[in-house]
This record gives structure tokens, C-alpha cells and sequence, in this order.
């Protein structure tokens, strides 16, 4: 994908280090073994779609997007094995695959206003271990009468416009407010250069679900300003382009950071609970953050006992502290309707980019066997192929700057009344969980970081968590403290 930065020898060092973390805190469970078959066994799924399934009012001149969890063998993503049909008519098109794991059906024509379609992938798709889908997946959406004439945009970067102190070895990324076409993000659109000079920096462009990322092929000089740019050659999925080129600027400073580049939440960053499907609370949770919901409608709002404004615009809470509040995909203006549109589809390109990342040695795989006893975690990407459960207290130990990506293809489950643990100067937002199956967190218990849930997202009564909760399904709250970290 060409989305992640290459360790530098200090991160060699760091690898090798965590061995002696594992040892101290594992009492003998291992790391796992295999790792290699075992991948090459599990059968590839489709993690996101645009349009998303059962979704109304498509634009009837959009392309078809699928992205993938794991890279794919792109001879075997075709117009054989991703259709398009409605009432049983194929559409012809042409299919193409761009950064390992996102497929591109672009049909001839518009579509038809009005009309219910069936896209599929077939089991003909295989990862590049030659291993299939365990299944055809299927889905549907309806179009519209309007076409996509709205002009993209690029609603956040990272680093930030004027940034100062950036860690040397990060990748440079841009989330727009609407899916993209691949095709057009390149070297070509996408560049970074020396602000006194203007000299070209070299990298690798790549682009996964909102998200352009620029790769530097080597660390950025120290105490140097640089100018990135995202030009008018960008396109969404229905041709627009945008009105003018997002130019800003950053200045980094002397830090290599460990582990890999942080995952670009979006706008989901404005939320500190976020679903698709519902969001219920037990009296009384305390919610210190913006609540979003969509494309669910204010009645799956549940405990809340909400007071909506004059306008209906947005809703306040006894529970969620003030000045946040909560929003629906059927309220109007302020943080809701596109805007929480748009953030769900950042909340899921954050979601594929985590699932996308590769642990970061043997050392960082199957940790525990799934079970993490009283474990001590250096940064890095960390990586289980089945459930994880933590029975103790858990410890995350690093800088400020250092980033952990957990990754878990089951479900996660936390004991009650434990507790994860930051040590050093390691800051809850820079550790994500990254989970397929449901998250559940035990009464009492104390948690950190961001959940990017692919399902539900239960948390224990008085359990407390600083991190965010991003579900694509619901978010149960039971008497739970929410707080969201800081910037």
C-alpha cells in the first residue's frame, strides 16, 4: 500500500526490544507460532463498500468502490468476480484495483434514477496467498434522481496546517469529505517539498478510503519547514474535481517516533461515541464529547432523556457535559446530516487503514495466544488472528509521540474491574483497537485508547474509558464515563 513508514534503525533496535517487554510480561505464553500459514489460510473479507448496503437517493454517476481486508491477487479482480446487476440485467463496466486492497467498478453509463442494484463479489476473488472469500458477498443500493455535481474537498491533514515539532519518520496524509477515486491520486496530485527552495521530496502517493497518504521515502530533515499539496487533479467518484489545490504547511522537529504512523481518524475525530446503528445508555453515563449517529435516526437515541433544540439542530443531555451534545443523521444544520455522513465514512476509512497496517515483527503477533496476562506493550502494530482476551491489568509504555495498533480478527473482551495502564508519557490517542467482533469492556474497569468496532461496542457498568468509541454497528453505554482525549 505503500502507506507505512520504514523503520529506521532505531526502530530495529525498538523490535528487538520488545522480545525482553514479552518475557517479563507473559510468564512463558509465547508469541504464537505459524504465523505465516495461518494468514495465508484466513479467507479475505470485504470490510467497506461505496455505497454502503441498502443505502437510497445513490447518485446515478458514481463509481462502485470495495475495499478489502487484506491485499488482493489483482489478476482475480475482474468484471467476472465484481458485478453489477439490477432486476437481473448485468452493467457493463470496467473493473480495476489500486494499493493492494481497493476495487474500482466504473460503469459505462450512469445508472438508472430510481432503481434498486445488486453489486457482488464473487469467490473467484483471492488474496495474494491465493486464498478465496469463504463466500460471495452481496449487496444492495438504490439510486436516486440526482447526480453528483458537489466539488470534493479536503476536510483534514496531518500534520496540521502550521504544525511545529512533527516526528521525522511520519507519513503525510489528507482525508477528504467523500470518497475518492484512486485513479486520480498520485505523485502527480500529491507532493511535498522544502518551503525554502521548494526541492521535491521523494515518496510513495497511495490512497485507502478517504485518505491520500504521501510516504517519505527517507526521514525529513530536522527543524525544516515543508509544503504539502493536494491539486485540482483529484477526483470524487462522480468526476468532480476540486475548486482549488489544499496547500499547507508544517515544520518538523528533531523526534524519530516509535511505532507506526498514527491512524487518520477524519472528522470521526469530532466524536467521542460514534455508531451507525444506535447508541443507549444506562443512567447515569457521563459523556464528555460529541455523541453521533448515522445513518440512524434520532429514535435509536435510547437513556438518554434528551432535550432537542429550538431549531432541531442538535440534542443536550444530563449526560453528555456541556458544551457537547448529541447528533442524528435526521436532525438539521451544526454537526449532523452530511456531516455526520461524512464522519461515518471517515470513522470506516480509519477502520480499513488499521486493519491494513502489518505487525511490526513475529514478536508483535498472536501475542499471548490471545490472552494478555499482566503484559507491558512497547509501541508497534500488534496483530491476532482470533479473539483476545485481557484477564489483568494492562500496560502501554512509551512516549508521547509512540503509537500501538492492535489489531484483532474476534472479539475483544476485558475482565472487570482492571485497568489499562499508560506508562512513560504514552497518550490514550495514540493507542487504536482496531476490532472485527464485539468489544466488550468489564464493570470497573478502567480502558484507553480508540475502538474502531466493526460491531458492537458494550461497556461495563462504571467502567470508564479516555479514548473514543467508534462502532459500525452500536455503542451501549452502562452508567460509563466517556471522556475523549485531548488533541
Amino acid at each position: 500500500m505503500g502507506i507505512f513508514k520504514k523503520y529506521s534503525n532505531r526502530m530495529v533496535w525498538l523490535s528487538m526490544s520488545m522480545f525482553a517487554a514479552f518475557l517479563v510480561g507473559c510468564s512463558g505464553s509465547g508469541s504464537g507460532s505459524g504465523t505465516g500459514a495461518t494468514a495465508a489460510a484466513v479467507a479475505p473479507t470485504v470490510i467497506a463498500t461505496t455505497p454502503d448496503t441498502n443505502v437510497t437517493n445513490v447518485p446515478s454517476n458514481r463509481k462502485i468502490v470495495v475495499t478489502f481486508s487484506t491485499p488482493m491477487n489483482a489478476a482475480t479482480i475482474t468484471t467476472g468476480t465484481f458485478t453489477l446487476s439490477s432486476g437481473g440485467i448485468p452493467v457493463a463496466g470496467t473493473v480495476a484495483y489500486y494499493n493492494d486492497r481497493t476495487a474500482l467498478f466504473s460503469p459505462d453509463v450512469n445508472l438508472t434514477d430510481s432503481s434498486v442494484y445488486t453489486a457482488t463479489i464473487t469467490t473467484g476473488a483471492k488474496n495474494v496467498a491465493g486464498t478465496a472469500l469463504a463466500a460471495n458477498y452481496v449487496w444492495h443500493f438504490t439510486t436516486g434522481t440526482t447526480p453528483d455535481t458537489t466539488n470534493p474537498d479536503v476536510n483534514l491533514t496531518n500534520p496540521l496546517a502550521g504544525a511545529i515539532n512533527v516526528p521525522l519518520n511520519r507519513t503525510i496524509t489528507a482525508t477528504f469529505n467523500e470518497v475518492m477515486d484512486p485513479a486520480n491520486i498520485n505523485a502527480t496530485t500529491f507532493t511535498l517539498v522544502t518551503s525554502l527552495g521548494g526541492v521535491p521530496i521523494a515518496g510513495t502517493v497511495s490512497y485507502l478510503g478517504t485518505t491520500a497518504s504521501f510516504n517519505p521515502t527517507n526521514d525529513l530533515n530536522t527543524s525544516t519547514e515543508y509544503n504539502a499539496t493536494i491539486t485540482t487533479g483529484v477526483k470524487d467518484l462522480a468526476g468532480n474535481t476540486m475548486l482549488v489545490n489544499e496547500a499547507w504547511t508544517f515544520t518538523t522537529g528533531t523526534i524519530i517516533a516509535a511505532g507506526p504512523d498514527p491512524v487518520n481518524l477524519g472528522t470521526a475525530i469530532n466524536y467521542a461515541v460514534l455508531a451507525k446503528t444506535a447508541v443507549s445508555t444506562v443512567p447515569n453515563s457521563v459523556v464528555t464529547g460529541h455523541v453521533g449517529l448515522s445513518p440512524a435516526a434520532r429514535g435509536a437515541l435510547t437513556g438518554w432523556s434528551e432535550t432537542y433544540d429550538g431549531t432541531d439542530t442538535y440534542a443536550t443531555s444530563a449526560q453528555v457535559v456541556a458544551p457537547f451534545r448529541l447528533y442524528a443523521s435526521d436532525l438539521v444544520g451544526g454537526t449532523t446530516s452530511a456531516d455526520l455522513t461524512t464522519a461515518v465514512l471517515n470513522m470506516q476509512a480509519a477502520y480499513t487503514d488499521a486493519a491494513g497496517r502489518t505487525a511490526t515483527s513475529a514478536a508483535t503477533t498472536n501475542v499471548g495466544s490471545g490472552t494478555l496476562t499482566s503484559l507491558t506493550l512497547a509501541p508497534g502494530v500488534y496483530e491476532w488472528g482470533s479473539a483476545v482476551t485481557i484477564p489483568t491489568d494492562l500496560t502501554f509504555s512509551g512516549n508521547a509521540t509512540d503509537v500501538w495498533i492492535l489489531k484483532v480478527a474476534g472479539t475483544l473482551d476485558m475482565a472487570s474491574n482492571k485497568a489499562v495502564i499508560l506508562g512513560g508519557t504514552a497518550l490514550a490517542k495514540n493507542i487504536f483497537w482496531q476490532v472485527s467482533g464485539g468489544v466488550t469492556i468489564g464493570g470497573g474497569t478502567q480502558f484507553k485508547g480508540i475502538i474502531l468496532g466493526q460491531t458492537a461496542i458494550t461497556m461495563g457498568n462504571l467502567s470508564t474509558i479516555e479514548g473514543r468509541l467508534l462502532a459500525q454497528s452500536a455503542v451501549t453505554l452502562n452508567a460509563t464515563t466517556v471522556t475523549q482525549p485531548a488533541p
